[in-house]
């Protein structure tokens, strides 16, 4: 857990900022809520391939845009 202490005349506002920064950047949250429920190395395998198939898509689709601005297409 990253360690946050409030820093002289900092607002409470700017403290809970700056540790949920911290604690986004660990990676700390996002591995206690994938580990809130089991999932089964085939469920992992399937979200992987699911993620990989996801930011593939996405490179052809903003490739795709790209090439159309160029050369003026659709």
């Amino acid at each position: 857990m990253p360690g946050t202490e409030r820093q002289a005349a900092e607002a409470l506002e700017g403290l809970l900022k700056r540790f949920r920064r911290e604690l986004s950047q660990s990676g700390q949250l996002q591995q206690y809520r994938r580990k809130q429920r089991y999932a089964s190395k085939s469920e992992i395998r399937r979200e992987k391939i699911r993620k990989a198939l996801r930011r593939l898509r996405r490179k052809e689709r903003r490739a795709q845009k790209r090439s159309a601005q160029r050369y003026g297409g659709e």
